[in-house]
């Protein structure tokens, strides 16, 4: 039976990349032995570090005065490395959700968080408008996270701001066209649209990376990333060359607007499935605010959530159940979640809806 995985992280990645890794999994560009055995400072690597850095250039359209670099550590790391090397005094943030709240957590030890905005107080169950933001004159940068995957809301456009504007994109990284010159800083854990779990892709302005105190260790400064290239010690090098694959494969299916398309139209199936079942099933999201990557929704009753998760798993749709803190069932449909498997899930939904 095929399977298709909502999981929300780690989550699937294309099955022709899957492929490929397997391929070479032994036998990496016929050198006798796998991407993850050569020496980080061998030319076999080197040359993956090299194209991966060009084709996240090329897909993403990174300018030349950004630095491209990969930190063990996923995303939680980049919650305390970003206030220990780019806080001066204090920084705006907007809470819309579990992982913006856990950022702020960790910049308190490091400075003044101030609240720009926050859509707590109706269960993040949208992104606040800009109009109500309230942005500090001295602020050192302004953090977002721009999709949350707890509560399935999306930044759908990015502000303008005075100060930096820093984006964890873990969950929405390189699934739509953005203006990366409009970021001080963009990161994101690898795990849900990149590839295995363990690193974070970050992209960073130069001029933000001499910010750093001297105080800083080593290997939680930015500068120690950019001037060696990633290389200052090992870095996760199988995971970097799978960057490199699903790269490769964004490439390959026509970039940014051919994956923003298709994200749009798997979404588009699975909110109108939703919308037009009388109730039956419902979003709390309100619909400018609602995710292309993780579509939550109830059912009636939890018992009744159950029930349909399971025949989902049994017919071969996993992970499915909603995070622990909220419940109820959540679709993760990141880049590599083919048309088909959201095309099945909505045919689960309409017939667990007439018989049940």
């Amino acid at each position: 039976m095929k399977v298709f995985n909502f999981n929300a992280g780690p989550a699937m990645l294309p099955a022709s990349v899957m492929e490929r890794a397997q391929k070479e999994f032994c036998n990496y560009n016929n050198t006798g032995c796998g991407i993850f055995e050569h020496s980080h400072r061998g030319a076999a690597f080197q040359a993956v570090l090299d194209k991966t850095n060009q084709n996240i250039r090329d897909v993403y359209g990174v300018p030349e005065n950004y630095d491209i670099v990969y930190i063990q550590g996923g995303a939680s790391m980049q919650f305390a490395m970003i206030p220990m090397n780019l806080m001066q005094g204090a920084a705006d943030f907007v809470d819309t959700g579990t992982w913006s709240s856990k950022a702020m957590k960790e910049a308190k030890a490091f400075g003044e968080v101030r609240l720009a905005a926050s859509s707590k107080e109706t269960k993040y169950d949208h992104i606040p408008d800009f109009s109500e933001w309230k942005l500090s004159d001295d602020a050192s940068y302004v953090h977002i996270t721009s999709n949350n995957t707890i509560y399935g809301t999306q930044y759908r456009t990015f502000p303008k701001t005075k100060a930096p504007l820093i984006a964890d994109m873990s969950s929405d990284i390189m699934s739509r066209r953005v203006n990366v010159a409009d970021f001080g800083m963009i990161y994101a854990g690898a795990q849900k649209n990149l590839g295995p779990s363990g690193l974070a892709l970050v992209i960073i302005r130069k001029d933000l990376v001499e910010r750093t105190p001297a105080n800083v260790p080593t290997m939680l400064r930015y500068s120690t990333y950019t001037e060696n290239d990633s290389l200052y010690n090992t870095p996760p090098t199988f995971g970097i060359y799978m960057i490199g694959l699903v790269t490769d494969w964004l490439k390959e299916i026509g970039g940014m607007e051919a994956i923003e398309k298709m994200n749009e139209e798997k979404a588009a199936l699975l909110y109108n499935a939703i919308d037009a079942s009388n109730g039956y099933f419902s979003t709390p999201v309100k619909k400018d605010s609602r995710s292309l990557m993780n579509v939550v929704f109830r059912l009636p009753t939890e018992e009744l959530e159950a029930k349909f998760i399971k025949m989902a798993t049994e017919n071969g749709m996993i992970g499915l159940k909603g995070h622990r803190s909220v419940g109820g069932v959540r679709a993760s449909i990141y880049n590599a979640m083919p048309r088909e498997g959201v095309e099945k899930l909505v045919d689960l939904m309409e017939n667990f809806r007439k018989n049940n």
